[in-house]
């Protein structure tokens, strides 16, 4: 294919966890709308063997994508997931977000959402919100003379389409770059401070490993316009995890 390899964060004889860049979709969809570059494709040239991915990240958001080289490994994983969904397996997926506003520390939201265009029906949905850091920006907005943003980590326990950004939405706290469910004013601010990317990053997968038994623990570093964003936060946006 001629395009570029992507970042291995994690590699095993079994499975694998990738960097996906922002804006590359992970496979073939209704939303592709004519385009013909996908991860999935991209990572079966770049590791030669099949691919079974055991979870899907939005074109926009970038960070931590895991796969499997076999199906029973794929299949495992998959079991973890969905357990992890009843509360009774150990799997954490940690996402950083940028939204407006000053949410309070911890929150959670839980609230049912439907599976995308063409699955209207709806299902529970349950994420975790914890406040890193806050900022505000010589930006006017809503008839105030500043704006106000918040670095969150995101912990959802279920996996429903754009669960995060909806779920943002719904408590008020727009994800800023997210064109979909977002609010075009902060979207502007930030595009006037050079980041044109949706400010969400899957930035950790921990999880014992299916076959080995052994910890997986790993991270994704956030891409140059995440960083940028970060910045604004000064020292308080740095987090590990």
């Amino acid at each position: 294919m001629g395009a570029e390899a992507l970042p291995v964060v994690h590699c095993d004889d079994w499975l694998a966890v990738i960097d996906k860049p922002a804006g590359l979709m992970v496979h073939d969809s209704a939303l592709a709308r004519g385009e013909t570059d996908f991860a999935a494709d991209r990572l079966r040239s770049q590791f030669g063997r099949p691919i079974f991915l055991v979870h899907r990240l939005d074109r926009a958001t970038s960070g931590c994508l895991l796969l499997a080289f076999d199906r029973d490994t794929a299949s495992a994983l998959g079991k973890m997931l969905m357990s992890r969904e009843a509360g009774t397996a150990a799997f954490e997926k940690h996402y950083w977000a940028v939204c407006r506003g000053w949410p309070e520390e911890r929150f959670t939201v839980d609230h049912p959402l439907d599976g995308g265009p063409g699955k209207p029906v709806k299902k529970p949905a349950v994420t975790e919100f914890e406040r890193l850091a806050t900022c505000e920006l010589d930006t006017p907005s809503a008839g105030f003379p500043t704006s106000r943003y918040a670095l969150l980590r995101a912990r959802p326990t279920t996996g429903r389409f754009r669960q995060i950004r909806r779920h943002l939405k719904h408590a008020s706290h727009h994800l800023v770059g997210d064109t979909s469910h977002g609010d075009g004013r902060h979207n502007r601010a930030f595009r006037m401070l050079g980041i044109h990317r949706m400010l969400l990053h899957a930035r950790r997968l921990a999880f014992v490993h299916p076959v080995t038994g052994a910890p997986v623990d790993v991270v994704a570093p956030p891409d140059v316009e995440f960083a940028r964003a970060l910045a604004l936060f000064g020292e308080r946006g740095h987090h590990d995890g």
